[in-house]
């Protein structure tokens, strides 16, 4: 292993540790923090990979049984691993407000994961998950409820959070819970479900949605047969390139154009999952086939994203990024960008970030992929100008 290897690993030691993570012992963090050197330097989740980078006379295999040995340790639990690193990552979002976006996604039809991300700068990132073995994509409350109150008790005073989250998650228990941690909503609901109005009586909300390209608010509702309220709701119809959208959000604060804005933060997230399959760690491919280790994969997975993220972030807040990106404006993400900068740094000596460097300000380069991209109509569904086009009734 050359200087700049040993930097790398050395730079991930202190920027893991000086967040307050900790393991039960330093065996298990250094084992930790070489996973997380195998990861980035191999780009994907093959513990034989991870292996070659590993430091050490012993045999390849040795090392391999090491990191699986790690990964099936019952003594790990991953969310108290990563609750000082969550904490870290919030604290520059103190009297701000977070929106966090929840979601789930799918593993070999056999495990469904549920993560909470916060929307950052094109992407989401992970504060918490849940690994289920099960197939569905819709799951129950009671699987994830525990995740998120621990997030919740890592979250600043006097922060607002935003929850938000799409028609798999309208469940009223869920909005019974948020109200309980303090936290306020933006979930998309079903148009077959029933909305009650204290002068109108009973409809679905299908029978509410607005023409095309236009949008309706209604305050003081009601949800479902429970009649759970009151709540407010909005409602667009309109063209996008994906063909005709609806969309029905409910809330616990007022609505209006803004709502639609809010909750198209939510497809962040789905940008997070692709780095944590096809675009990044090709969690896919993973040879895991039980939920325990499954969960322990994916705090290295967060560990690595957060310190890449950072280190695109530092790149560019110092002017830096068009040695790792060609592009006029900025076309890749801040992970991506981070992780060209580690590449960089092996092969130049560059400096190496040996701390969380995230910020709660406005994107200073929102990503652009191409010009053709810059000068069209921003017509996607996380990022529809609404003002040029939508008719509030």
């Amino acid at each position: 292993m050359n200087s700049n290897h040993t930097t790398l690993f050395y730079n991930l030691m202190q920027f893991i540790c000086g967040t307050g993570l900790r393991f039960h012992d330093l065996r298990t963090t250094a084992t930790f923090v070489w996973a997380v050197f195998g990861l980035i330097l191999s780009e994907c989740v093959h513990l034989n990979l991870w292996a070659l980078f590993r430091l050490g006379e012993s045999k390849i295999s040795s090392k391999e049984r090491q990191f699986s040995r790690w990964l099936h340790n019952d003594h790990i639990r991953p969310m108290l691993v990563y609750r000082p690193l969550v904490e870290k990552v919030v604290q520059e979002w103190a009297g701000e407000t977070l929106y966090l976006a929840l979601d789930t996604s799918q593993l070999w039809g056999r495990f469904t994961i549920v993560c909470l991300s916060l929307v950052y700068r094109g992407r989401a990132l992970p504060v918490g998950w849940v690994v289920c073995a099960s197939g569905s994509a819709t799951v129950s409350l009671a699987r994830y409820q525990r995740m998120l109150a621990q997030v919740a008790t890592c979250i600043p005073r006097h922060s607002k959070v935003v929850l938000l989250a799409d028609r798999g998650f309208m469940d009223t228990k869920l909005m019974r819970l948020m109200r309980q941690l303090g936290w306020h909503f933006r979930i998309r609901v079903k148009l077959s479900v029933f909305i009650h109005r204290a002068t109108k009586g009973k409809r679905k909300v299908k029978a509410l949605m607005p023409p095309p390209g236009g949008a309706r608010f209604f305050s003081h509702v009601w949800l479902t047969e429970q009649r759970y309220g009151p709540l407010h709701l909005a409602l667009a119809y309109m063209q996008t390139k994906n063909g005709h959208e609806k969309w029905a959000i409910i809330s616990d604060e007022l609505v209006g154009i803004h709502t639609f804005d809010e909750y198209g933060l939510r497809f962040d997230i789905e940008e997070g999952f692709l780095d944590f399959k096809s675009a990044g760690f090709q969690l896919e491919s993973s040879q895991l086939r039980d939920s325990e280790s499954l969960s322990r994969l994916l705090l290295i997975l967060a560990a690595a994203t957060l310190y890449l993220v950072s280190t695109g972030t530092a790149v560019v807040e110092m002017g830096k990024r068009h040695l790792v990106d060609p592009h006029w404006f900025r076309g890749l993400s801040y992970l991506q960008i981070g992780w060209r900068w580690v590449k960089r740094s092996l092969v130049w000596g560059e400096k190496l970030l040996s701390f969380l460097w995230l910020s709660s300000e406005p994107d200073p380069e929102p990503a652009i992929a191409s010009w053709r991209k810059w000068l069209e109509p921003d017509l996607s569904l996380s990022r529809i100008e609404w003002y040029d086009f939508v008719k509030v009734q």
